[in-house]
């Protein structure tokens, strides 16, 4: 039965700059994979109805695997859902992701949504790996360089 999780964090930024680091195809390359996973951005058109499609690579084995999908809501610095489908048919279903971003005294509290993951993804590795992720992103999107 495929599984759903949720995940929460605060963040020391703005909204805006949450939203472009997941429409951006070199700043969700950045982010996105787990440790020890690079990233390749092969389409990214970030409209309803937009397609994206990225691969993942283990930078120890070389192994990897490719996923796509598509946009269904954009709001910009609020919210945004799209879908995400394996490449490979040992990993079958659509998976949803929703992503919420609201603007609060701290800076952004996010949520994500992920429904529909494959049952041979455990949930708890799914977990680490958006912890992993998350991390990351905050690194990304914390610091305010303004050269």
């Amino acid at each position: 039965m495929p599984s759903t999780i949720h995940l929460h964090r605060v963040l020391t930024t703005n909204p805006q700059k949450v939203y472009r680091a997941f429409i951006e195809p070199d700043a969700i390359a950045s982010w996105l994979p787990p440790y020890g996973f690079l990233c390749t951005v092969h389409e990214l058109d970030a409209r309803v109805g937009g397609k994206h499609r990225m691969s993942f690579r283990n930078f120890t084995t070389g192994g990897g695997h490719s996923f796509g999908g598509e946009y269904r809501e954009l709001i910009p610095g609020e919210r945004l859902v799209y879908t995400d489908r394996f490449d490979d048919p040992g990993m079958p279903g659509e998976m949803i992701v929703t992503v919420t971003l609201k603007a609060v005294s701290a800076g952004t509290e996010i949520t994500i949504e992920q429904a529909g993951i494959p049952d041979m993804i455990p949930p708890d590795q799914c977990y680490v790996g958006w912890q992993e992720c998350l991390t990351k992103l905050a690194r990304l999107v914390e610091p305010d360089i303004n050269q």
